[in-house]
């Protein structure tokens, strides 16, 4: 492969920018790095272009994709109430196809003809990026640095990036793999590795304490089209400015916190700390919305389905065809989940208060036991018999085994 390109998705981040010229060094290719903002934030795109030219890059494009990303990525989940193992909002796994896409289209604009990621071999990134290429541009080559070199942690990789004068915003005594969206903030390594003990009080960085909340909590609505989240206290927002605003609000009431060890899906647990106000707010106000507008067999059969579809996109499997089709199922469920949810924000918690919509299947002549009850009580007679058929076959018939065999 020597003297051809290869698109990087580069970060700036301490394995990536050692990389750069490990690419450069082992396989003689010429690098260029495709940057991604998601959401990442200011602070780490700030110079990223010069680090990487500096790191021995050929070139460097950063790339807006936060809208893409909440668009075509998070709102399918949000639509879908998408969690894996019911606690994790599944942040990571929502940026990793639109970075893939972008850097399989990088690759064809250049000419490239490899690709290359910074995921290590035992974790799950490594099978979203490599589904994604292979479902993409099976045609190529596919890079995975950590399943090649000798570095075997990080201390090694702060040592390479010392030797090579590549300096890195990580140090061996406060060791954190962080990764940020627009949709969550996740923190690995260090100390969250032994399950048995709390995390820092120092690792959040966008909730606060919910001890240190403010006393007194707010209330805010939610608005939301065909499932989809559209307004924010009255005002129509944008995806990109909808979540930034509900993720600082939710953050200082210190909502969207979740501690857990989950399943990989290389067959290891692993203890991940996930910061994600937004979407934990929107995926409580979808849920009391859903529960408004949706017909019981039809919620039923869309929460069976979120199990499934929560797997397919933990395990990387975004352009699968099952993954497709059941987004199409999703999108059908939730065509008249439109209407607006009211909630509290107040020290970690997140409560609905009120639901609206013009599709609520809510009848307040069947449910009320004031005097205007339109339900006709008598009819429950029949129904219970019916309801009740199969239980009382089973009973008779272990009551006749019973008188003939004397055992009950």
């Amino acid at each position: 492969m020597t003297n051809e390109k290869v698109v990087l998705a580069y970060s700036g981040g301490l394995d990536t920018s050692i990389i750069v010229p490990w690419l450069r060094e082992q396989h003689g290719l010429e690098v260029h790095c495709l940057v991604a903002d998601v959401g990442q934030g200011a602070g780490e795109l700030a110079g990223v272009e010069d680090k990487a030219l500096a790191s021995g890059a050929a070139s460097c494009e950063v790339v807006d994709l936060r809208e893409r990303m909440l668009v075509d990525c998070a709102w399918p989940c949000l639509r879908a109430l998408s969690i894996y193992e019911r606690r994790y909002l599944l942040g990571t796994s929502l940026a990793r196809p639109v970075i893939a896409e972008a850097q399989v289209a990088h690759a064809r604009r250049i000419g490239a003809s490899a690709v290359a990621h910074g995921c290590t071999g035992r974790g799950n990134d490594q099978v979203r990026f490599e589904l994604a290429y292979q479902a993409l541009a099976p045609d190529l080559t596919i890079v995975a640095p950590w399943r090649e070199w000798s570095i075997r942690s990080r201390e090694d990789a702060i040592d390479y990036a010392a030797e090579a004068g590549i300096p890195v915003d990580v140090s061996k005594t406060k060791i954190y793999s962080r990764d940020r969206n627009l949709w969550h903030l996740s923190h690995e390594g260090g100390p969250l590795e032994d399950p048995g003990s709390a995390a820092p009080d120092d690792l959040f960085l966008l909730t606060v304490d919910p001890r240190d909340a403010p006393d007194e909590g707010v209330e805010i609505e939610l608005g939301f089209e065909a499932g989809v989240p559209v307004s924010l206290n009255g005002t129509t927002l944008g995806p990109v400015e909808l979540v930034e605003t509900l993720n600082e609000l939710a953050g200082q009431h210190g909502v969207g916190r979740a501690d857990l060890v989950e399943n990989r899906l290389v067959g290891m647990k692993s203890r991940g700390v996930y910061e994600t106000p937004a979407g934990t707010v929107l995926l409580e106000a979808l849920t009391s919305l859903r529960a408004l507008t949706l017909e019981r067999d039809t919620a039923r059969q869309a929460e069976r389905l979120a199990i499934e579809h929560a797997e397919l996109v933990y395990t990387g499997r975004w352009f699968h065809p099952l993954r497709e089709a059941l987004d199409l199922f999703f999108a059908k469920v939730t065509e008249t989940v439109t209407g607006t949810v009211q909630l509290r924000l107040y020290k970690g918690s997140v409560t609905p208060l009120s639901t609206t919509s013009p599709c609520s299947l809510f009848d307040e002549s069947l449910a009320t036991f004031e005097e205007s009850d339109a339900f006709d009580h008598a009819d429950a007679t029949g129904f219970l018999r019916i309801y009740g058929l199969p239980g009382r076959v089973a009973a008779r018939v272990r009551s006749e085994q019973a008188a003939t065999t004397g055992v009950s």
